[in-house]
């Protein structure tokens, strides 16, 4: 892009900040009318919330902001590539997004989409997409040189299911041909999609591997959201549905949330609900390593009946003095000798534990979870890089 369309671009940032969504809504109803079979590889609960449509315009927004110098963009581009590498997303489908991006932003903004405009966005458009498409062919290609490495879907075979609590169930998930898969870093996802009778087409969604790397399967910790009707609740409550035996498809593990393997840096591992499953991930595979890194657990929930892997982090905690434990509930009678308190996380009130020297802190839960947890966090002087936290679903937390 030259100076001139530069300026162009960055010019539009003011009425992406104040109309963004009204851009990426009509994009993403102008898409799905022209290419219905894209609603086979969104999340159609996220755009029922309108997450997806308010993720979109803040990353639109973003890159207008930042199209003069958009590597400073690349730890948020590298999480949507992972997002997209776990969806098999393939160039040709940027071709897609491409004509309609383009189109929208020419129908919604009228007479001002002048030619030298539309130009302009082109270019930076296409630009990104050469950026976006060269970091997901590189990490297909990172997966494919792993043992048990593969691209796209694959069909795995239900082999076990463990009820963890009244909303929780796991999913232990084998591959149907038999051979090798990929290992993975304690934090990440795989995608699984299945066909939903309701509408009428397949719904890929997310979920964290659950424990750390078992050659034998993958583990998936599923929540059954309560209305089973509702976008979020329908791909939830057909896999809480499914028997031992049931196929489904996945992809191979992705995402940049995950602890380090190698450090021997201490964690401090906050939850909420079922925000537990990466980072439990990373508390079993810290059992497995030698310098059994020092780890702080914190977890919150509603109460005992919705509290997920009790009874095996109890037992962690109670067989391993590098572990140290911290329950709450927001429901309870009373405090049980201290291993379970009553109310929410409140680092402020356990901070002379949670303030270890080199110490790194996970978060993962729902969003105003994160926030709370993250800006305590801050109050309290911890570093911005050594917060990490993992928000499911579209990005709209931006704390780092």
């Amino acid at each position: 892009m030259d100076d001139k369309q530069k300026a162009l671009v960055k010019a539009t940032v003011p009425v992406l900040k104040t109309n963004g969504t009204d851009l990426t809504k009509h994009f993403y109803s102008r898409m799905f009318t022209h290419n219905p079979e894209l609603k086979n590889l969104f999340n159609m609960s996220n755009q029922a919330s309108g997450k997806q449509q308010n993720a979109l315009a803040g990353a639109v927004l973003a890159y207008a902001e930042h199209i003069e110098n958009p590597g400073v963009l690349i730890n948020a581009l590298q999480s949507i590539g992972n997002k997209h590498v776990s969806l098999h997303i393939s160039p040709e489908q940027y071709d897609i997004v491409g004509l309609h991006l383009i189109s929208s932003i020419k129908e919604v903004l009228g007479d001002a989409a002048s030619t030298d405009l539309i130009e302009a966005w082109t270019i930076a458009y296409n630009e990104l997409a050469k950026i976006m498409i060269s970091l997901e062919d590189k990490m297909y290609e990172s997966t494919l040189k792993k043992v048990g490495g593969w691209k796209g879907w694959r069909t795995f075979v239900i082999a076990d299911i463990i009820e963890e609590s009244s909303e929780i169930k796991s999913f232990y998930l084998t591959p149907k041909d038999s051979k090798p898969i990929a290992d993975y870093l304690p934090g990440q996802y795989i995608s699984v999609k299945t066909f939903v009778p309701l509408l009428g087409y397949e719904q890929p969604r997310q979920y964290s591997l659950s424990s750390a790397f078992n050659p034998k399967y993958y583990r998936i910790s599923v929540k059954r959201e309560k209305n089973q009707h509702s976008p979020d609740g329908i791909v939830s409550n057909l896999l809480h549905q499914k028997s031992i035996g049931d196929e489904i498809e996945a992809t191979a593990p992705s995402g940049i949330f995950h602890a380090d393997l190698v450090t021997e840096d201490p964690l401090v591992l906050i939850s909420g609900g079922v925000g537990a499953t990466p980072l439990l991930s990373m508390l079993e595979t810290n059992k497995n390593n030698l310098q059994k890194n020092t780890v702080v657990w914190l977890h919150s929930c509603r109460d005992e009946k919705v509290h997920a892997f009790k009874d095996h982090v109890n037992h962690l905690d109670q067989n391993n003095n590098w572990l140290t434990t911290h329950i709450f509930y927001e429901n309870i009678e009373k405090e049980e000798n201290n291993l379970v308190k009553k109310g929410r996380i409140n680092l402020h009130e356990i901070k002379e534990e949670i303030l270890i020297d080199k110490a790194k802190y996970y978060i993962c839960g729902p969003e105003a979870f994160i926030k709370v947890q993250y800006d305590s966090l801050m109050q309290l002087g911890i570093a911005k890089e050594n917060i990490l936290y993992e928000e499911f679903g579209p990005q709209l937390l931006h704390l780092n």
